[in-house]
């Protein structure tokens, strides 16, 4: 089995591949795939025969059929949308394609062919609010959620501005035979302070989801109701160290495959946070941070949970740690020069 690793390169309209060695977690680069319009996002379908690019400069979003063997992608698709998306990811069948608008404040949907391509148009544009951030369904493929930040076009390299967001996570049901979303009862969680879910992940084997909180620079864990789809936090719990003052934002969210521990890079600090999750409530306990590139935007843990490559946005290089499988620590390895802007960092293997 052979592990590759993808990062867009959002001002070099391109998309790096490398191949991860999977005993030391050294990548060699492979390819450099030319994608305009400032491609931005990566997500892959569950068969992982297709990745989906989110281009901003368009916008839109393009498919790229994997070639099992070689790893090398080609485009078999596209859609533009009605402003660029924050977020990408395919439902648990891989019929159709979910990506949150953030500008457009909108959610869509759009069916993917049998190979998994895009072009149909999309079947769904829910109207949510300005700041929508993200949209994965569970586990079940029954229900998806949508986080709404708490302050709009919060860049870590500028002052904060006043322009304040939602501050909500938006509840949906979500019907895998039609690609069809209609709002759970509430619709909205609201934050208890100003916290501005932006991702989530879900646990591997509990009935729980974790935001990680842009503005708030924390983690909430929430129960899911498994019967009505409807969450409750039960913890916040910060990803910094005690005593910092800086100006930081929290951006994407991670869980081991294990659901041991769970990551968060932040931005402006410019770490990973690291936290143990407890096996029979979920909760966390911190275990430090690590310091990465500066402004890590994206991240991805390899399919085996023991490497971990955080893109820095405003550094243009990847670095690479490994997951010590006892603690959940993580120690650098080696970095890599990546291009200008990467915001979007995938991992994944093919063969037997």
């Amino acid at each position: 089995m052979t592990t590759y690793v993808y990062v867009a390169a959002q001002d070099d309209n391109k998309v790096s591949v490398f191949t991860m060695d999977a005993g030391t977690g050294k990548l060699t680069p492979k390819a450099e795939v030319p994608i305009s319009d400032g491609p931005h996002l990566l997500a892959i379908g569950p068969d992982r025969k297709v990745i989906y690019v989110g281009q901003r400069g368009l916008p839109g979003i393009s498919s790229w059929r994997i070639d099992q063997n070689t790893g090398d992608i080609t485009q078999n698709g596209s859609v533009s949308t009605d402003g660029w998306s924050a977020s990408l990811s395919t439902d648990r069948k891989g019929k159709y394609l979910l990506s949150a608008q953030y500008q457009a404040g909108h959610v869509s949907i759009h069916p993917l062919g049998d190979d998994g391509s895009l072009g149909a148009p999309a079947t769904e544009q829910l109207a949510t609010d300005i700041g929508a951030h993200a949209i994965y369904t569970d586990p079940s493929n029954r229900f998806a959620y949508v986080p709404h930040i708490a302050r709009l076009f919060d860049n870590v390299l500028e002052p904060a501005k006043d322009e304040l967001g939602p501050n909500v996570i938006y509840q949906f049901r979500f019907d895998e035979n039609t690609g069809h979303l209609t709002p759970n009862s509430p619709l909205k969680v609201e934050q208890d302070g100003n916290l501005g879910p932006r991702y989530y992940c879900f646990h591997p084997t509990r009935d729980i989801v974790y935001f990680s909180d842009e503005q708030g620079c924390s983690v909430t864990a929430y129960h899911m109701d498994s019967s009505a789809g409807t969450l409750s936090a039960f913890q916040t719990i910060t990803t910094l160290p005690e005593g910092v003052t800086q100006r930081n934002t929290c951006s994407q969210i991670q869980i081991s495959p294990s659901g041991k521990f769970l990551y968060v890079p932040n931005r402006g600090h410019n770490s990973i946070a690291c936290f143990s999750v407890d096996a029979s409530t979920g909760r966390l306990s911190e275990i430090g941070q690590v310091p990465t590139e500066a402004v890590p935007s994206a991240f991805s843990l390899d399919p085996e949970g023991k490497f971990v490559f955080a893109a820095g946005s405003a550094s243009g290089r990847l670095a690479a740690y490994r997951i010590n499988s006892d603690m959940g620590g993580l120690t650098p390895l080696e970095t890599y020069s990546v291009g200008e802007r990467p915001m979007g960092v995938l991992v994944t293997n093919f063969g037997g």
